[in-house]
């Protein structure tokens, strides 16, 4: 990545208002939040990897994640991609996938500690990622997940959660990330637990944007919540055709859609001016 694109998304996590950060799935999916304004955008693990038809946090979406990761580096905004656990427990593979993305544009990575199958990683095998990480690619945006609050079978404990948060700024990560944590006085907690920016998913029905801006909150992510949303609207737009309903209107069109991926300009009849 440029040193201008990576002070550009660091700056977005001290300066202003928290960066809402939506969650793309592919190449359309990220243009479309692009125009409409997003400067930064993230990948969604869930959503790569149920495109692909594979389950989420199992490490087996690499190809697919890098595969993404490199359409979306094409688009002008910030790229940040998930990459699960890293795809890997050696730090010197985790390192190298940080600095292929890097090399491709990337400004982050998010690097969570659950593992597949196994729950959550050992804090001291973490912080040996994180550096490695931090020391390969040290201008790449590292927002450490600690999944204390989301693991299924795994109790939330915020005592955990702040020593994990903790361990992981101190050996190096940018920023700290505690998905299904929605109790503001536990938000509170992690903020004042670490010098290093927090990122909470976005809980509909939880908080709004401005009450985690007010517990100190510097990053709001959307995680699968798009992706899922998709699926439920194209869904149901299906059975109501089904049913005999309609669909609305204001949907974009197939010109809309076909230049999300080649913005030149068109004819009438939606082909490139190129192509007339």
């Amino acid at each position: 990545m440029s040193a201008q694109a990576a002070a550009a998304f660091r700056t977005l996590h001290h300066d202003g208002p928290p960066l809402l950060l939506p969650n793309a799935w592919d190449a359309a999916s990220a243009a479309a939040l692009a125009q409409a304004g997003f400067t930064a955008i993230g990948t969604t693990s869930l959503g790569v990897a149920a495109a692909a038809g594979v389950p989420d946090a199992a490490g087996r979406t690499r190809a697919e994640t890098l595969a993404v990761a490199r359409r979306l580096v094409r688009l002008p905004v910030l790229v940040t991609v998930d990459v699960e656990a890293g795809f890997s427990d050696r730090p010197d593979d985790v390192a190298a996938l940080a600095a292929e993305l890097d090399a491709m544009g990337a400004v982050g990575v998010n690097l969570e500690d659950a593992r597949p199958g196994a729950g959550l990683a050992p804090p001291d095998q973490q912080c040996d990622l994180i550096r490695a990480v931090k020391q390969r690619v040290p201008q790449l945006f590292l927002n450490a997940r600690t999944d204390t609050h989301w693991l299924a079978g795994h109790p939330p404990s915020l005592p955990d959660t702040l020593r994990r948060v903790e361990r992981y700024a101190a050996a190096g990560a940018d920023g700290v990330f505690v998905p299904g944590l929605t109790d503001p006085a536990g938000i509170a907690a992690v903020v004042a637990a670490v010098d290093v920016p927090v990122n909470v998913l976005y809980a509909p029905g939880h908080h709004t944007v401005d009450d985690l801006a007010a517990l100190g909150v510097r990053r709001v992510s959307t995680g699968s919540l798009l992706f899922r949303a998709a699926i439920h609207a194209a869904v149901s737009a299906a059975e109501r055709i089904r049913d005999g309903g309609t669909v609305a209107g204001d949907l974009p069109s197939y010109t809309d859609v076909q230049r999300l991926a080649d913005p030149r300009p068109r004819g009438p009849e939606g082909r490139s001016a190129r192509q007339q």
